[in-house]
Order: C-alpha cells, then sequence, then structure tokens
C-alpha cells in the first residue's frame, strides 16, 4: 500500500491507499504540530499496515524533511517536484512558482473528469487551476482563503471578535459574528461563481468545475450551481496516479 501525504500551510493530510486506488484510511493534523505529534500520528498510521512506498506532496519544505526522516527507517520515500514530476505542460511564465499541490491537484481531476476543467481548492488560500481542452495547465487566481480573512479581521482591527468559522444562517446578520460570517460564505460563494464564469469565458469553453480542499462542505451550498464536482480527496488520488507512473 501507499501512504500519501499532503503538506499545507495549515494541515497535513495522510492518506493510506490500496494498489488499487481505493483510500483505505485517512488523517490529518495541523503542520506546526511538534516533532513528537507528528511522530506519534506516523506511528498509529503505520501500526498493522503493511505500506511499501510514501509519497509527499508538499508547500513547506522544512515539513517535508521531517516526515522524510521520520518515514525513510521504515519505507522508500518520494517527494513531488523532486523525485517525480507532474507529466502536464505547464504554462506558467515561471513554472517553478506552481505550489507542487496546484499541480498534483490539476493531475488528478484531468486523470479522473477529463478536460478542459477548473479545480477550485479552498484552502489557507482559494486557488482556481485551469487545464485546457489539450490537458494544458493555463494557470489561474489565488486569493486569500476563509480563515486567513477571518483572522486578518481580528488581528487587523480594534473591535471585530475572533470568530469560529461556520456557515451562516442568513445573509443579513443580526450580530456582528453572524455580520462576519455571512461576508465570508456569501461574498466568497458570489467571488467563485464569478471567476468561473469569467475564467470560462476566457478559454471560450464549459469546463468541469472540481472543488476541493478543507472549507469544502462548509461552502458547497454557497458556491452551487457552479461546482458540479466535489471531491474531497482529489490531491491524494493524484498523488496515487502519480505513484503508478
Amino acid at each position: 500500500m501507499l501512504l500519501a501525504i499532503d503538506i499545507g500551510n495549515t494541515t497535513i493530510g495522510f492518506a493510506v491507499i490500496h494498489k488499487s486506488g481505493q483510500i483505505v484510511s485517512t488523517a490529518i493534523i495541523d503542520t506546526d504540530a511538534k516533532i513528537s505529534k507528528i511522530k506519534a500520528v506516523v506511528a498509529k498510521i503505520l501500526k498493522g499496515q503493511v505500506i511499501d512506498r510514501a509519497v509527499i506532496c508538499s508547500v513547506v519544505p522544512k515539513t517535508s524533511k521531517i516526515l522524510e526522516d521520520i518515514l525513510k527507517k521504515n519505507m522508500p520515500v518520494d517527494i513531488i517536484g523532486r523525485d517525480i514530476r507532474v507529466p502536464i505542460k505547464n504554462l506558467y511564465k515561471n513554472p517553478k512558482q506552481v505550489g507542487q499541490d496546484r499541480l498534483v491537484g490539476a493531475f488528478g481531476a484531468m486523470k479522473i473528469y477529463g478536460c478542459p476543467l477548473i479545480v477550485v481548492d479552498l484552502g489557507t488560500a482559494i486557488t482556481f487551476d485551469v487545464i485546457s481542452s489539450k490537458g494544458d495547465y493555463l494557470g489561474g487566481s489565488i486569493v486569500p482563503g476563509i480563515r486567513l480573512s477571518a483572522e486578518s479581521l481580528f488581528l487587523k482591527t480594534a473591535l471585530l471578535p475572533h470568530i469560529e468559522i461556520k456557515a451562516p444562517k442568513n445573509i443579513i446578520g443580526k450580530t456582528t459574528q453572524e455580520s462576519i460570517l455571512s461576508g465570508l460564505f456569501y461574498g466568497y460563494g458570489s467571488l467563485c461563481r464569478g471567476v468561473i464564469d469569467l475564467i470560462s469565458q476566457q478559454i471560450k469553453a464549459k469546463p468541469k468545475v472540481v472543488m476541493t480542499g478543507g472549507h469544502t462542505n462548509l461552502m458547497k451550498k454557497f458556491v452551487s450551481p457552479k461546482i458540479r464536482i466535489i471531491d474531497e480527496d482529489l490531491v491524494f488520488k493524484g498523488i496515487y496516479f502519480l505513484s503508478c507512473l
């Protein structure tokens, strides 16, 4: 079996994947967790499992090194971008500027759903990645994610409170907290719909739209009906496909 690891700016996701491609189990911890916590989670994952290989997709090199050092005592470890290249034509002006997670998600979506497509990843940042009908990575858009925006309001204003991220009940908030949640969820929902429309116009196509990332379940009803495919495990699936090359 394969251990797929997705290291983001906020969280680390682990998935044990059978050779058939079926995801057997998953786990998640904070990226800034102490090394002892990371070791404990890895030990729990490995207990009773026969895992042949680990593949890491990361946007945090320091954490990649920590996990590689922990895992290489037990299995071969490959890091995407260093040991494995994502086989997709990258049309960024400077291809090295594209995060490996964006390429892996795009590759996974392309393998599963076909082209053209837009991948919307609702993580620390919200990214829109565009794949042409030819399978080329065209680029995309990046905006601060929901949690970043909420934290910014709290840190940069004197009177606005720190809030729990949860879906609002109404568009018109009756308290400061409700108003912030309304602005975040309805605002980002409208943003997503608008960006998807503008991208579709520019590429002159009706792309499939795939939504993934940590806030998918919370946000999906605010973006609908533009989002027709929900796939929270997209990066894990992309890692699996890359491991098979």
